[in-house]
């Protein structure tokens, strides 16, 4: 496969990532477009990924959302749900210009918060033509509230009114907040787990050096407003696989499997990983292997002719 640095126009500012061409091609191939999650930059694990679905003859772009990594954007850290899924849209909108990808046969691949955006993209862009939705963020709110605990929510809540009260007597200040911290008890953070502060920790320092452990806090703001749900609902006819994580406590397996059991099309097809955790999907390389594989079957079985 060859791999090239791009550029694409989001709303006036550009995001960059990486276009992984499939080898031997005669014709335009299918593609999948790919963001990651909570402070993701490209190499967090999509290359991997990447790679597995140009290995079957199907284009994949990953790219930085706006406000992280190489990308553009003059609030850095900073994530808007929203903006982000409008970042996929911008990048499907690249992909069908160009001349060596079938517009076709677009797909589309998530990984936790991004797990839940590829899920509204497929109820909100009939370019999508199959999604795979990993360990998907579905409920902020609920998920918040749960992982958090009743004392680290008030503490959160706290937090969040500083942050408003701050911003609205001085639009160039806001505050921040770890993605995760070595000692939940006594930082409040966004993901209050040490599993989580630990694995970025170590891929930070061994392929992406330019993730930080940073978020604003009017990102865990508008995420307490998140929920995929009324979209799931929408979903008719796009094939959806999802993957969750036995157990998974971190965006909580029970609400994934509900939101794969209220999807309405009957192309769909859920794969629980027994003996992994969220966060294993990212620091064991056999359970990683595990789930490229299983996403790049679905993307073979629906984008390829």
């Amino acid at each position: 496969m060859t791999r090239t640095d791009i550029e694409i126009t989001s709303e006036g500012q550009t995001i960059r990532g990486w276009y992984y061409a499939p080898d031997g091609a005669t014709g335009p191939t299918p593609a999948v477009v790919l963001a990651g999650g909570w402070c993701y930059v490209r190499e967090l694990v999509m290359p991997y990924y990447a790679q597995e679905f140009a290995s079957r003859g199907i284009g994949a772009l990953v790219f930085d959302y706006r406000n992280l990594g190489v990308s553009d954007g003059d609030v850095r850290q900073h994530l808007d749900p929203w903006m982000q899924i409008r970042d996929y849209q911008n990048a499907l909108s690249y992909l069908e210009r160009r001349d060596d990808v079938d517009a076709a046969r677009l797909g589309a691949w998530g990984i936790s918060y991004s797990g839940g955006h590829v899920l509204v993209l497929a109820a909100t862009d009939p370019r999508v033509k199959a999604v795979v939705s990993q360990i998907p963020v579905v409920d902020g709110y609920e998920n918040m509230r749960r992982v958090h605990g009743t004392r680290g929510y008030r503490t959160l809540w706290k937090t969040i009114l500083e942050d408003r009260a701050l911003r609205y007597d001085d639009p160039d200040k806001r505050l921040y907040l770890p993605h995760a911290s070595p000692d939940p008890d006594n930082e409040i953070s966004a993901w209050p787990f040490v599993e989580t502060y630990t694995t970025f920790k170590a891929l930070k320092e061994t392929e992406a050096p330019l993730y930080q452990n940073l978020s604003t806090v009017e990102s865990v703001d508008l995420l307490l407003n998140y929920d995929i749900m009324p979209f799931v609902r929408r979903i008719y006819d796009v094939p959806t696989k999802m993957l969750v994580a036995e157990h998974d406590d971190l965006t909580l397996w029970d609400l994934e499997i509900g939101a794969f059991n209220a999807l309405p099309t009957t192309k769909k097809d859920l794969t629980v990983l027994g003996g992994t955790t969220h966060m294993t999907l990212y620091s064991d390389q056999d359970r990683l292997a595990v789930a490229a594989n299983e996403a790049g079957d679905w993307f073979a079985r629906h984008l390829r002719p």
